[in-house]
């Protein structure tokens, strides 16, 4: 086991289905693939093949990543993110394929793919801000994988992997601190609160996307919610260390809109599972209780000086300050979690995924 200071009760949901994978026993369904859209919390190197600053394809960035010997992938961590985590649970590849890579070729993506892209949101004014991939850019990527896919395994079969395949979305942060609480533009500039752009424009956003995939033949569907995002480091050091809680209610009211959503949307749509992917409750756990994770510091990120304000550029190998043992560390940046936060986040959504989908 990876972290023996994590409770084993978090890890029985994901040993149980490795177990079924690895022995041979059948499961009640099956995930044909991870099919992944969304920012920098799932981006998997995507933006390593686009024009932009926001990337992470250099030291020390990935530098505890097993499975490509610390060399850095793209990846926002140190290690593996939540993503990689479940599509190994699910016998799938242990780390999911960026799409952009041009080395990969459709045989390499049949099981999984990532189109997201770091820095992206729900408004296309937030993914312009950084010059990435926009939400739909993402979707016109995926359409073009589909159109690969049936090349390569045929019409039926490839139906059926797009239909049993398992679709997780996760962004939403960067529309808030990126956007609205900095510069509002775009449809940010409409509204005067955080929350009515959240529960009025970007909610709104998220349902035609996820109606989108489900006319492009997903069935199975894992939208996530916004973190405690006040609780970031970088957040953390506009209020002296604590945590700005003006931002995660602004999180938690999104996060109530997007179940509700959830909720009309497996109702009207013909065959579809949409499931809330809970990120909040499991990363406050984390910030509350470190030591049950094994944790020392979540206040400040692994990486850089004071582990406060650096990110991307400014966490490099020229940071002197780095720490030595990221998993004492919730955060590797003064945005993004740890491999060891991610493998948490992974256990605490297979307990949700495994139910539904096994």
């Amino acid at each position: 086991m990876a972290y023996p200071n994590l409770s084993l009760r978090r890890h029985l949901p994901i040993i149980f289905l490795q177990l079924c994978v690895f022995s041979g026993e059948p499961v009640a369904a099956k995930i044909s693939a991870l099919i992944v859209f969304g920012d920098s919390t799932v981006d998997t190197g995507n933006n390593n093949y686009i024009s932009t600053l926001v990337r992470s394809d250099f030291a020390p960035y990935g530098r505890d990543l097993q499975l490509e010997n610390g060399r850095p992938t793209g990846r926002f961590c140190n290690g593996r993110l939540t993503v990689d985590f479940v599509s190994e649970a699910f016998g799938l590849p242990p780390l999911v394929p960026p799409y952009l890579d041009p080395s990969r070729n459709i045989s390499d993506l049949a099981a999984g793919a990532c189109f997201a892209s770091a820095g992206a949101g729900y408004d296309n004014a937030t993914s312009d801000i950084f010059s990435v991939l926009t939400i739909w850019k993402e979707l016109e990527y995926f359409k073009e994988y589909a159109a690969k896919l049936r090349s390569f395994q045929g019409d039926d079969r490839a139906r059926e992997t797009l239909t049993e395949a398992l679709y997780l979305v996760s962004m939403g942060t960067n529309d808030f601190l990126e956007n609205y609480y900095a510069v509002p533009r775009g449809h940010a500039k409409d509204y005067h609160t955080a929350a009515a752009y959240g529960t009025d424009y970007l909610l709104g956003v998220a349902e035609s996307f996820v109606r989108a995939l489900h006319a492009l033949g997903a069935r199975k569907v894992d939208l996530n919610g916004l973190p405690p995002m006040g609780c970031l480091p970088m957040e953390r050091a506009l209020l002296g260390g604590a945590c700005t809680e003006d931002y995660n209610v602004v999180a938690e009211g999104f996060n109530a809109g997007l179940r509700a959503l959830i909720d009309r949307l497996n109702a009207e749509l013909d065959g579809a599972r949409v499931v809330y992917g809970d990120v909040y409750g499991p990363v406050a756990d984390a910030l509350g209780r470190p030591a049950s994770y094994g944790l020392e510091n979540v206040e400040a990120g692994c990486c850089g000086t004071t582990g406060l304000f650096e990110m991307g550029y400014m966490c490099n190998s020229r940071s002197p300050l780095t720490c030595a043992d990221a998993g004492k560390f919730a955060f590797w940046d003064a945005i993004h979690p740890t491999e060891r936060l991610h493998r948490a986040l992974a256990d605490a959504k297979m307990n949700t995924t495994l139910h539904v989908f096994l």
